[in-house]
């Protein structure tokens, strides 16, 4: 018993799973379409077709079956009464023998054996009494009243009746009945009972004659319908499955080209499609390399007489004090322009690594809570000078995650300083949360915000959304492009949202292990709207001499030649939410 209910619980499970797949392949496959909506369309055909077929042929051979009862019940009814005015039976006796003697002389018949019953017609009354004689007195219930009354009346009349049989259940008959005139005993009424049973045996076979036919044609128009469509989808899946290839950068691919059909034609176009695009690309590909080398050797080379200026500029520099205001100015300006220009090549050096395909990323099993903390301490006195006060939320639990420390460090640096750049004055906020699969860090502000256009932008490199708005602390424009590709060199995610007037939210979210694949995040991107937090600023823990040469994030901006090692900590015994 309990193998029987676990073999019925595993029918049932697969039943359901294929149940479940079954929409998943009708939206995938279109020859799955074709051919359940061929089937379908033929099966209502066929369903209407058979049933038109089936009346028609019942009605034609009923019809045709009464017809001749009729006829042979009329001719029998006429030799009956010849009998009745032959004879010369006058006593009660000699009636009733007349009567049995004409029953079952009319018991066959020309169209087989069939049942007689001669009753009395309603109302006749006789002074000889004589029991009505019948074939089968067992099937005398099955005259109605009506058909009697009917009969009365004169003429010919019949009925269909359910004549039921010994093994059980009914067969079709037909009841016919006639008055005759009995000497004697006055009028009487004669009827015949029919079997349609050799008809309905003969419309049986019909159908299921008819029935394997239009299963036979199913078939047959599923197997054609299967055919052609696979002759047509096959060509079209190819050459999904080659587009597919081309898309993962196999270019080389191509479609096989047989016949001069109209497949052989789409095989053609396709093919010289890809080569096209394979020229192209690899064309592209040998511009971009020039560029990405030009790019490079410029940066490199660009160090060297950067390093001469640079020496000489903090020479004039350190000696400013001594020069008059206009050139103590110039001095200043000079030593402030030399730092963007070395930020500019140190981030189109990184740039170009990634270009290249040469970023390693140098993971470790790091708190992610210490990286946020080192971060917003690095950011700290900038806030200060912008007028914004920084608000963290750690978790009290760890966040540790196998996380290259120095790149996470440079994304939320440059997350932090872009939006304490666009707040205006007001609250940042900076969440840290994880799951099993996943830490994710937001970065809150409620500045100016960003339209839905500018936020599909702000990771392109030197892109601004307002070209008119100051860079007060000398991004380059390419922070946030290279804080991307951090996060894609992680295998995780930085997203963006805003709203004009509402602020803006960012939201960095990595795997805990390397090879995880992200599927969500343990902190939303699209923020609640709580009202800002109250204005207590985030503690300087060790305040910078020179703010003004902190990085800035619009477009990007971060100090990539700085060792995050370098840079202050927070103390171990530092609270975990701060504020």
């Amino acid at each position: 018993m309990v193998r029987v209910s676990s073999a019925w619980r595993l029918v049932r499970a697969r039943t359901r799973r294929r149940l479940r797949e079954w929409p998943r392949l009708w939206r995938s496959s279109l020859q799955v379409r074709v051919i359940a909506s061929t089937l379908a369309i033929g099966l209502v055909a066929l369903g209407v077709v058979g049933l038109y077929v089936g009346e028609r042929m019942r009605d034609g051979l009923f019809n045709a079956r009464i017809e001749q009862v009729l006829q042979e019940s009329a001719r029998s009814t006429r030799q009956a009464q010849d009998t009745f005015k032959s004879s010369d039976a006058s006593t009660g006796n000699q009636v009733q023998q007349l009567l049995k003697d004409v029953v079952s002389a009319q018991r066959t018949g020309g169209l087989g054996e069939r049942e007689v019953f001669l009753l009395r017609a309603p109302g006749q009354k006789s002074a000889v009494s004589v029991a009505p004689p019948a074939s089968d007195p067992s099937l005398v219930p099955l005259v109605s009243a009506e058909l009697r009354n009917a009969t009365v009346d004169g003429g010919q009349h019949w009925q269909s009746v359910a004549l039921p049989l010994d093994g059980g259940g009914v067969v079709p008959a037909v009841l016919v009945g006639q008055d005759v005139e009995v000497p004697v005993v006055g009028t009487f009424q004669l009827f015949f009972l029919y079997t349609l049973q050799s008809e309905q045996d003969r419309l049986d076979f019909l159908q299921r004659t008819l029935a394997l036919a239009g299963v036979a044609l199913v078939i047959l128009l599923g197997s054609m319908t299967w055919l052609v469509t696979r002759q047509t989808v096959n060509p079209v899946r190819r050459a999904a499955e080659v587009a597919e290839r081309l898309a993962d950068g196999h270019l080389a691919e191509r479609m096989p080209e047989r016949g001069e059909d109209e497949m052989a034609t789409l095989a053609r176009s396709f093919n010289e499609m890809a080569a096209s695009l394979q020229d192209q690309i690899r064309r592209m590909e040998e511009l971009s390399a020039v560029q990405r080398r030009f790019v490079s050797d410029v940066s490199h080379e660009l160090r060297t007489p950067l390093t001469t200026i640079r020496m000489a500029g903090e020479v004039i520099h350190a000696s400013r004090e001594d020069f008059d205001p206009a050139a103590k100015r110039s001095a200043e300006l000079l030593q402030t322009q030399l730092d963007r220009f070395e930020d500019l090549l140190a981030d189109l050096l990184e740039i170009s690594r990634f270009d290249a395909g040469a970023a390693v990323l140098d993971a470790e099993g790091r708190d992610l809570r210490d990286v946020v903390t080192n971060a917003v301490d690095h950011t700290a006195p900038l806030a200060e000078r912008r007028g914004s006060w920084l608000s963290v939320r750690l978790p009290e639990t760890r966040c540790v995650a196998d996380v290259d420390p120095r790149r996470v460090e440079r994304v939320l640096r440059n997350l932090l300083v872009n939006a304490v750049e666009h707040a205006d004055g007001s609250a940042v906020e900076v969440t840290v949360a994880a799951d099993d699969q996943a830490v994710a860090v937001t970065v809150r502000d409620y500045g100016v915000g960003m339209t839905p256009d500018e936020v599909a932008h702000v990771f392109d490199r030197f892109w601004r959304a307002d070209p008119a708005r100051a860079r007060t602390t000398g991004g380059t424009g390419l922070g946030l492009a290279i804080s991307l590709e951090d996060a894609h060199l992680h295998g995780g995610w930085l997203e963006a949202w805003g709203r004009p007037g509402r602020g803006a939210s960012f939201r960095l979210t990595l795997p805990r292990r390397a090879g995880i694949r992200l599927t969500g995040s343990p902190l939303p991107l699209v923020p609640d709207e709580p009202p800002p937090p109250d204005p207590v600023r985030f503690p300087v823990t060790r305040p910078r001499t020179d703010p003004a040469a902190l990085p800035d994030l619009e477009g990007g901006h971060d100090d990539h030649d700085t060792d995050p090692d370098e840079q202050p900590r927070t103390p171990a015994d530092q609270p975990q939410e701060v504020r």
